[in-house]
């Protein structure tokens, strides 16, 4: 009885483990990689950041160049997108875009209202940089996750 509730228990644990994994989407094997690709060409901005001049302008001038990067890929990746969906696929992106760029701009403004010198010291500058940055490369890795399927 032991061999058998130990043998059931272990097939639950296979049954969900393959549940979980099978809920993930099927990128296309043949389409190029543009995550890793991204995530390169990403490389060079993020090694600047990590090697600046620890001063606020070196900062600065190294997170403004990472966020240039950053929206260049995303409509980069946003017109990729849209050139392979249907019409109404591409409306409801377009919706989705929108709503993202507005999220965006609050939480810029959150960023800048609460990151500021006065609360955060000299850190202010690399919270702000680091948080605004992640947010659109974000979104630029899940239009490239959709975009992987085709």
């Amino acid at each position: 009885m032991r061999v058998g509730s130990r043998l059931r228990g272990f097939a639950l644990i296979v049954l969900l483990l393959g549940c979980s994994l099978s809920t993930h989407a099927i990128d296309n094997p043949d389409a190029p990689d543009y995550i890793g690709n991204f995530l390169n060409r990403a490389q060079a901005y993020e090694r600047d950041i990590r090697q600046t001049a620890h001063t606020m302008q070196g900062y600065l001038t190294a997170y403004a160049a990472y966020e240039k990067f950053l929206d260049r890929e995303l409509n980069a990746a946003y017109r990729q997108l849209t050139a392979r969906l249907t019409d109404e696929a591409q409306f409801i992106l377009k919706n989705s875009q929108l709503a993202w760029l507005d999220y965006r701009d609050k939480e810029f403004d959150f960023i800048a209202h609460n990151w500021t010198a006065e609360t955060f010291g000299s850190s202010a500058v690399i919270s702000r940089g680091d948080y605004r940055t992640r947010l659109i490369k974000d979104r630029v890795m899940l239009l490239l996750q959709y975009l992987q399927n085709y």
